[in-house]
């Protein structure tokens, strides 16, 4: 059941459009009430224009926000005075109704208005309210759902037919509100309900009352009833589901990034999984959306695949998915092709969302939290089809109505708001040594240009406090952190798998983690010489190669990048076991170039020289060790390193993130093989 959660002190004191956004608040924090991005809120009240007179307005939520984290810059004000007039007229277009209330603002800086904005003006209550809630949407989906409705609510709710939103349903609502004085609520058939009050807590609470009727309806109907036809599959344990994860991802992966690349997000919640298991599943999932806000970021229907867990492998099942996802795309096509109109430009083709059973669901988008969007709004979809079937049978909008939203001009509109995709946007960046200065500033940069990144590191709680920097500046589930040691191949492996189940695959692969000693020749242990050999060289190798193998799969490319050294290619004194692994890392490097040239798969190296600044490196004895050989005191390095170099600079963290950005990117797409220097000039090094 919802929850009521008005908390009368928490209200008080509200002034003007501050208390609109605490009810918008509430409203949208449970998205069984209403949808991500969906639903509006509205309130009149007075307000002064730029003449410095008082005009009643209204505030409606702006397009494209999302009342849960909506604040008062996210709704606009508009004059009713300008707008009231509207009601008279019999028709409006689209583009009419959008310009026309352009006209209508109390402020041009103001975002542009929701969709539904003449709904609440054309509505006489101080405070009205557009919401989804599974719930109601059951009702309104159900075939017999209008009979429902009278037995829930008797006389005191109007009934209205689908019809996209826009002038012509803003002026029925009005018009049926009208001829109905005891009416409370509207109920918009395959769409949601509207709710009013005089004040601001009335509405909310008049919102929550409907809801939770509508829920006791529900679950009392629901008793003994097998859900969605009951179980057909079992559900296959953690560890199983993981191991098939992710072998079947990075294909997935692949599969669905013919026009754009995706990252995916996965869910095995129980009501997800109750119904993927079921009987009616594959027949349920392919009626069609519930509501047009489900339908924008979920698409008409998912791709079910019908896979037995209990009897067949996972090769078959890759099987199943590439030849499923390919005529999904053709039938979208068809989809398309049979209702397009003049001037409609086809969208990505490939599912948002994949069920299977025994596993549960797969959601596709441009980032993670687009694909945690769409996985978000499959759930309410899930429990809308479960109300539905417990009153009767579920329908659907039809083809032509759901491609008439998914192309509508208005609805693109809101996907416009997003800021435009950066350089490594759709991308996941494994960084080793992401904790430390060079990795860290590696992370940041590609992150600052739309990376997801995976921080792998020894230093568990750095690779965390690294995340959690990322992750406030650049958005929830932008960096995952993961303890590795490079030389250990079981958590090479292990993290490398992490990065699939949480992103779905891995496009750059950044191979940054290291250590440093110094010591003469002749007093080189061979602890020491094994010590540089497993970290600089076997631990390239172990991540390279899981990567490699990984960007194989996709069958999308990537890029590669070693942090190797000026010892790469100049004999540092009293460093041979160091500079001999260095130089075995660039060559690694060139050697994978070689091999994975014919898969797009692109390895380079960047070469720098003393980079102190938030080094753990130089911050161990190797700082000691290398003052020691030059024969200058420990402080004295930096000044050291500037002076030998033709530039006359140090080199920072920075420095070297630029180069690895650079050859991730692509400006560099057809350059593989390569080493630069990131060393100020070191005449010694350079290369010959």
């Amino acid at each position: 059941m919802v929850e009521n959660l008005w908390i009368e002190k928490n209200s008080l004191n509200l002034v003007g459009v501050e208390e609109l956004v605490y009810r918008s608040n509430l409203l949208g924090s449970d998205r069984a009430v209403c949808n991500w991005g969906g639903g509006n809120t509205s309130m009149k009240t007075m307000e002064t224009d730029f003449k410095g007179e008082e005009v009643e307005v209204m505030w409606v939520k702006g397009s494209g926000s999302d009342l849960a984290t909506m604040d008062a810059t996210n709704f606009t004000a508009l004059k009713l005075q300008d707008i009231l007039p509207l009601k008279q007229r019999d028709d409006m277009s689209d583009e009419e109704m959008t310009l026309y209330l352009k006209h209508c603002m109390l402020d041009p800086a103001h975002p542009k208005s929701s969709i539904e904005t003449l709904l609440h003006a054309f509505l006489p209550y101080k405070h009205v309210d557009h919401t989804h809630p599974d719930a109601i949407i059951s009702i309104c989906c159900a075939d017999n759902g209008k009979e429902i409705a009278d037995e829930v609510f008797g006389e005191k709710y109007v009934w209205v037919p689908y019809i996209r939103p826009g002038f012509k349903l803003s002026k029925m609502i009005a018009e049926a509100v009208e001829g109905n004085p005891e009416a409370e609520l509207v109920l918009m058939e395959k769409h949601g309900l509207v709710t009013w009050g005089e004040t601001s807590e009335e509405s909310y609470q008049r919102t929550i009352e409907v809801i939770r009727k509508a829920e006791s309806f529900i679950n009392k109907q629901a008793e003994d009833v097998s859900l969605f036809g009951g179980q057909k599959y079992l559900s296959l344990d953690t560890a199983q589901k993981s191991e098939i994860l992710v072998k079947i991802l990075p294909k997935i992966r692949g599969f669905v990034s013919k026009e754009e690349q995706a990252v995916l997000a996965f869910s095995d919640k129980a009501q997800i999984m109750e119904f993927v298991n079921s009987y009616d599943a594959e027949t349920l999932s392919q009626i069609g959306a519930a509501c047009p806000d489900h339908l924008v970021h979920t698409k008409r229907t998912p791709l079910y695949v019908e896979w037995d867990c209990e009897k067949e492998d996972i090769d078959k099942l890759v099987s199943i998915l590439e030849e499923g996802i390919e005529e999904y795309r053709s039938e979208y096509l068809q989809y398309v092709e049979r209702n397009k109109q003049q001037g409609d430009v086809l969208r990505n083709a490939s599912p948002r969302v994949i069920l299977i059973p025994g596993i549960g669901m797969i959601n596709t988008g441009k980032d993670r939290k687009a694909a945690d969007v769409s996985g978000a709004l499959y759930e309410r979809a899930v429990a809308v089809m479960r109300g539905s079937t417990v009153l009767g049978n579920f329908t659907s909008l039809t083809e032509e109505e759901s491609f008439n939203v998914e192309y509508w001009p208005l609805e693109l509109y809101k996907l416009t708001l997003s800021p435009p995709e950066a350089e490594f946007s759709r991308k996941v960046a494994f960084i080793t040594g992401g904790a430390g200065g060079i990795g860290s500033a590696c992370c940041e940069r590609l992150a600052k240009e739309g990376a997801h990144i995976v921080i792998a590191d020894l230093n568990e709680e750095g690779a965390k406090k690294t995340a959690e920097e990322l992750n406030a500046k650049f958005g929830a589930k932008t960096a995952f952190p993961i303890k590795m040691d490079v030389t250990k191949e079981a958590e090479v492996q292990h993290a490398f798998a992490e990065a699939i189940l949480h992103y779905g695959g891995i496009d750059i692969v950044v191979n940054n983690a290291g250590l440093a000693t110094s010591s003469p020749f002749e007093e080189t242990t061979l602890d020491e010489w094994n010590l540089n050999m497993n970290v600089l060289t076997t631990g390239y190798f172990l991540v390279s190669r899981e990567g490699f193998k990984i960007m194989k799969e996709q069958q999308l490319g990537g890029s590669q990048v070693f942090i190797g050294s000026k010892n790469s290619i100049y004999a540092g004194k009293n460093a041979s076991a160091y500079s001999t692994a260095k130089a075995a890392e660039v060559h690694l490097a060139r050697c994978i170039a070689a091999e994975g040239g014919a898969h797009g798969i692109r390895v380079n190296s960047v070469l720098p020289d003393a980079v102190l600044q938030g080094s753990a490196i130089w911050d161990s004895n190797w700082r000691k060790e290398r003052a020691a050989s030059y024969g200058i005191h420990p402080d004295e390095l930096e000044n050291h390193y500037k002076k030998r170099t033709t530039l006359l600079v140090n080199i920072f963290p920075h420095d070297i993130a630029e180069a690895v950005a650079f050859f991730a990117s692509s400006k560099a797409a057809k350059s593989t093989g390569n080493m630069v220097a990131v060393d100020g000039g070191v005449p010694a090094a350079f290369t010959r």
